[in-house]
């Protein structure tokens, strides 16, 4: 459970796969903006740095997380408002 190959930095949503709740903050592409997030379900937030290009949602935590995996749902938040999710690719 706490084996270090568990903890990743980054993920990545691809942009199919990205849904922008409040459409009014959405990134374009080229832009990036700074968000608590999570990938779990009641999860603690956690400071995460979102770049969206062309191809998709790059993720980039201030702290590992543990046993990211494809499939799973990622999710941002602006002052705990959900902004938008996305499917891990």
């Amino acid at each position: 459970e706490d084996h270090p190959g568990l903890l990743r930095y980054g993920l990545f949503v691809p942009a199919p796969d990205i849904h922008w709740i409040r459409e009014d903050l959405r990134l374009h592409p080229g832009q990036s903006g700074r968000y608590a997030s999570r990938i779990r379900y009641r999860q603690a937030l956690k400071m995460a740095t979102l770049v969206f290009r062309e191809k998709g949602l790059y993720v980039i935590f201030d702290e590992p997380q543990r046993a990211i995996a494809p499939g799973q749902f990622f999710a941002w938040y602006l002052d705990e408002e959900s902004i938008g999710s996305g499917v891990i690719a």
